[in-house]
């Protein structure tokens, strides 16, 4: 026999003691704030459960009302027992007396009446009335002043203002006493400004705070490409944004919703196995596959009239909720979102993201238990590494449509709350050097060197603190790189854009190796992987990160690809010198070992006075030279090519850069013939290359093509860069740059003609 509807049972979530009512068989939305059935039923339901501590009435949404709207309701409780105890008011007595009844036959039954029904299903209303009430019987007691009746009726306020007084102590009505100016009894919507719930849909784990904050300022609102709204708010009093989801999950009919959570119950019964996550791409398809043909059934045996979009689109929602990773599927597809972090303990916290305008934000997504546990699950599988009290930290990669991302989940022992996650974005294609001029990252002449350096095959470490853009330096670097080139890539966690330059036609090989802070898996240590490099032929090597035990695996590799081929890897550090510093003191590393660093840049987020706004840029490029003994900053071991000026906001050439005095360019120069003792030609060369990178970028202003940025085209560009160059050298015997440039430039021009026709 089906529940009743408002029957309820309670649950423990933590230290939460949930109540959770039944409202299947209700016709109405369940939700306090539009329904005043619901708030009564809330009132009684609380007066049984009093240590309760969050209410949640289920349909086929779940309205969940947090502790401390939760704690409103509970004094609305405390206020109805105790009006309900009339007789214990002062007054009562007296007007109770035959002689009181006959001034005011009506007294008792109006106050009843607020009492026994409107105080539990409209507060608000009951307080209204009530002081509406009391201006009347003022007005009363006016004109009766030297009447028999005038004790009776000050008796009779006395009580009214006693009543009042009680309600005016309760939050509720504190919180919307300066709204009630010409307030009409029975309107609902005041109720929104104290109540709003978090929703979850039947098919879901993840709760929503679906409404809008009411004394937020919207600053910005876009659409993703599945239909999610997406609206940043500012919230008085904090300096920390809201990023506002909704997602079309939330936005679907009640026919819809009962076909995915049916269709959910039957595709739990099929669980992928343990073999299937060997391809996750191939198990999301089957799975979209089987999922789609389920839902088209079922909108078949409903009767349903569904659109192909609308068939696709429950069908993406039900992969997301069955196998895949629900709401952070919508936040990684949006393309400004860099990182999210999820704290424990779940369900009490939102998460909160990192957004590429507004910096820190925190959502309205709130996670539960249930839903952490199954992301864990999935992570051990996909990545076949452990997560236990043994081994309390993850770290993998997770490869979604629409998105790559690095995952850091860290467990008990180290957590002692349960499950905590990290989630770093990447972008869907690899960066570039015209991408990072776009974006200030760094500038033309920048741009110019790195690519000189990157062609002269030089060891680079590319540096920086957390989130500062080191890998997406190192991406940059990648492109840079002739496609004639082999490239072996090292990492413990799959972040570089390894398959997109493969796919573009790279020699490229990755390595994937053990995490530094992983045990007991049958992944091959990360200095060993280096070392198997150097059997693998003659490759270039890039390492995703060097972490530990590597780091003197690397610097071997260097010593011996040395004027060979490029060697690059990123390293935390905020310096030379602090690279240096972790490299030797922290990793162990000889001293002499690290002179086989040639270049180190720095990438660092710059920080607006306020401390609200942040940038990323490249503020150093700086070559180690290897004329010292114990202290490169000491004895002039570090050199700055270019550094960060604050004021102007760029990187600025050094007297050293200007005047030739770098003896890695000079080295890079020793085996080209026509720039060997020749600064000026050298100079006139990253000259070039800086001016095609910021031709580039000034192309896809003009004709309004972003896609002249991304790697497919700055790979071609650098291609025929190369060509030109070498033409241009065999007919003239020098690599005229004037030459070059022209012959380029008609080349771009060409290119994007082409291009242009193609797209109308």
């Amino acid at each position: 026999m089906p529940d009743s509807p408002f029957s309820y049972r309670i649950a423990r979530e933590g230290e939460d003691t949930v109540i959770v009512a039944n409202c299947e068989d209700y016709p109405r939305i369940p939700a306090i704030e539009d329904d005043p059935i619901t708030l009564s039923h809330a009132i009684d339901i609380l007066a049984k459960e009093p240590n309760a501590t969050k209410i949640v009435f289920q349909q086929k949404r779940d309205y969940e009302y947090d502790f401390n709207q939760t704690e409103i309701l509970k004094e609305v409780v405390r206020l109805h027992s105790h009006l309900s105890r009339t007789q214990n008011m002062p007054g009562y007595d007296v007007l109770m007396k035959p002689q009181c009844i006959q001034c005011l036959p009506n007294w008792y039954a109006q106050i009843k009446n607020l009492i026994s029904s409107t105080v539990k299903s409209d507060p608000i209303s009951a307080y209204v009335e009530l002081k509406r009430l009391e201006r009347d019987e003022a007005i009363k007691a006016e004109k009766m002043v030297n009447s028999t009746c005038a004790g009776c009726q000050q008796t009779y306020l006395a009580l009214l203002n006693h009543i009042i007084s009680l309600f005016e102590r309760i939050k509720l009505i504190d919180m919307v006493k300066s709204q009630l100016a010409g307030y009409i009894p029975g309107d609902r919507q005041i109720y929104q400004l104290v109540f709003s719930p978090t929703i979850k849909p039947d098919f879901m784990f993840t709760k929503l705070m679906a409404a809008y904050p009411t004394d937020g300022e919207e600053l910005d609102t876009y659409t993703l490409d599945d239909g999610t709204e997406v609206t940043i708010f500012e919230i008085p009093n904090s300096v920390q944004y809201l990023y506002h989801l909704t997602p079309p999950e939330f936005r679907l009919d009640e026919e819809q919703y009962e076909v995915l959570d049916t269709a959910r119950k039957i595709m739990a019964e099929h669980k992928p196995k343990k073999s299937d996550f060997v391809d996750p791409d191939r198990m999301r398809q089957v799975f979209y596959n089987v999922g789609r043909d389920l839902i088209e059934e079922l909108t078949s045996y409903k009767e349903l009239k569904l659109k192909e979009k609308d068939i696709d689109l429950l069908t993406s929602i039900l992969v997301r909720y069955t196998i895949g990773f629900g709401l952070i599927e919508v936040l990684l597809s949006d393309q400004k979102i860099q990182d999210i972090t999820i704290n424990s303990p779940m369900g009490e916290t939102p998460m909160f993201v990192v957004h590429q305008d507004f910096g820190d934000c925190k959502t309205n997504i709130i996670p539960t238990e249930p839903e952490s546990e199954s992301w864990a699950s999935k992570l051990r599988l996909i990545s076949g590494r452990p997560l236990d009290e043994a081994n309390s930290i993850l770290d993998t990669e997770l490869l979604l449509p629409g998105a790559n991302t690095r995952v850091a989940v860290i467990s008990s022992p180290l957590n002692p709350q349960g499950l905590a996650y990290a989630f770093r974005r990447h972008r869907d294609k690899p960066w570039t050097l015209p991408l990072f001029i776009k974006q200030r990252m760094l500038d033309p002449l920048a741009a110019g060197l790195i690519s000189f350096l990157v062609d002269g095959s030089r060891t680079m470490l590319i540096a920086g603190t957390r989130s500062a853009g080191k890998t997406s330096v190192l991406s940059a670097v990648m492109v840079e790189v002739m496609r004639r080139s082999r490239l072996i890539t090292i990492e413990d966690t799959l972040e570089l854009p390894v398959d997109s330059l493969r796919k573009l036609g790279y020699n490229i090989q990755p390595m994937k190796v053990a995490s530094a802070m992983t045990q007991g898996t049958a992944e091959v240590s990360a200095d060993e992987g280096i070392r198997t490099t150097l059997r693998l032929g003659d490759s270039g090597l890039i390492v995703g990160e060097v972490r530990s035990t590597e780091a003197r695996a690397l610097y071997e590799s260097m010593r011996i690809g040395a004027l060979a081929n490029i060697v690059a890897g990123t390293i935390h550090g905020d310096s030379p010198y602090g690279v240096f510093d972790r490299v030797v003191n922290d990793l162990q590393v000889p001293k002499t070992s690290f002179k086989a660093t040639d270049i180190v840049i720095v990438a660092n987020p710059i920080r607006s006075p306020d401390g609200i706004h942040r940038w990323r840029r490249v503020t150093q490029i700086t070559e180690v030279r290897k004329q010292w003994e114990n202290d490169p900053l000491l004895e002039g071991g570090f050199v700055d090519l270019m550094k960060y000026d604050p004021k102007e906001d760029k990187l600025l050439p050094s007297d050293d850069l200007l005047n030739g005095e770098s003896d890695i360019l000079k080295a890079i120069a020793g085996n080209v013939k026509e720039w060997a003792g020749n600064w000026d030609a050298i100079w006139d060369n990253i000259l070039l290359r800086a001016k095609i990178k910021e031709t580039i970028v000034k192309y896809s202003d003009k004709h309004n093509n972003p896609d002249l940025l991304e790697a497919d085209f700055v790979i071609l560009s650098n291609d025929e860069f190369h060509k030109i160059s070498d033409r241009v050298a065999e007919k003239t015997g020098t690599l005229d740059s004037k030459k070059i440039f022209f012959e380029w430039e008609e080349w771009l021009k060409r290119t994007i003609k082409k291009r242009k026709f193609k797209a109308e």
